[in-house]
């Protein structure tokens, strides 16, 4: 456990150094301030809108960059080690295949944990600032959600990442397969269930569970049917509003969809050959 988190520790010290952390959290925060400030854009107004309004802006703009920055992070951290010649040096000290992966995962991890707390924190404080009348429980109930639930779906893609990483031999075709998973889960999955949707005649009772099949709509459906106002859904997860999913257990789901190919990479690993 020691290693690990050594390892860690080094790969988080790398992304202060390349200014990973300082992009994504400038990156967030002013993009979810700029996106609160803007809501009432719609009804011929600046400021502030509603909370509901507000967090179903923000978890559109999680869902799409979250991904995309996760993947963009940890893509190359085994594909890149192998490029430069500095994986089998790494594999000479006294550590095993999988503590170098999970090490590596666990600094990818932190270092998206800290930009996403912070990027969405400043943005939760200047709501609270400038809002009028916003209820500040309400407020941090939502924000805390909204953190939480985005640090699962950026380790998600980490863990994705990693399984392309360890699958293939040039960082070249690690990118492009990265941007493909990106463009599938974000917004081909929805497209196709969309389809699907306007094509069945009858029943569609199990149409909410394909949602399950997608880590972006499992993060949609935590923040969205939790908020009362009627207008916090959108698209497609409305099928689900009078389902019977809650937070609690759509996190759960998302932790599923980390250990899957994270385990898969793990096995991966250990069978690749340098």
């Amino acid at each position: 456990m020691r290693t690990i988190i050594t390892i860690a520790g080094k790969e988080f010290r790398d992304g202060l150094r390349n200014r990973w952390v300082l992009a994504i959290t400038v990156v967030l925060a002013v993009l979810a301030v700029g996106i609160a400030y803007f809501g009432a854009a719609a009804s011929g107004g600046l400021g502030f809108t509603s909370l509901a309004t507000t967090i179903v802006s923000l978890a559109t703009l999680a869902v799409v960059l979250i991904p995309l920055i996760a993947l963009l992070l940890a893509y190359d951290a085994i594909v890149g080690e192998q490029e430069s010649g500095t994986l089998l040096l790494l594999l000479t000290y006294p550590l095993s295949r999988s503590t170098l992966l999970l090490g590596k995962f666990l600094g990818h991890g932190l270092i998206l944990g800290v930009a996403i707390t912070l990027g969405f924190g400043i943005a939760g404080v200047v709501i609270a600032v400038g809002a009028e009348n916003v209820n500040l429980y309400q407020l941090a109930v939502s924000m805390v959600r909204l953190i939480v639930s985005s640090l699962l779906l950026g380790w998600v893609f980490i863990a994705m990442a990693y399984l392309i990483s360890v699958s293939v031999a040039e960082k070249a075709r690690a990118a492009g397969l990265a941007l493909i998973v990106w463009f599938i889960f974000v917004l081909v999955f929805d497209l196709a269930l969309l389809a699907l949707l306007v094509g069945s005649q009858q029943g569609g009772d199990w149409l909410p569970y394909l949602l399950l099949l997608n880590p972006t709509d499992c993060f949609r459906l935590i923040n969205l049917t939790g908020l009362e106002a009627a207008q916090a859904f959108s698209g497609l997860t409305s099928i689900a509003r009078n389902s019977a999913f809650q937070p609690g257990w759509l996190m759960l789901i998302l932790l599923v969809w980390i250990v899957v190919p994270l385990s898969l990479a793990l096995l991966r690993f250990r069978r690749h050959s340098l």
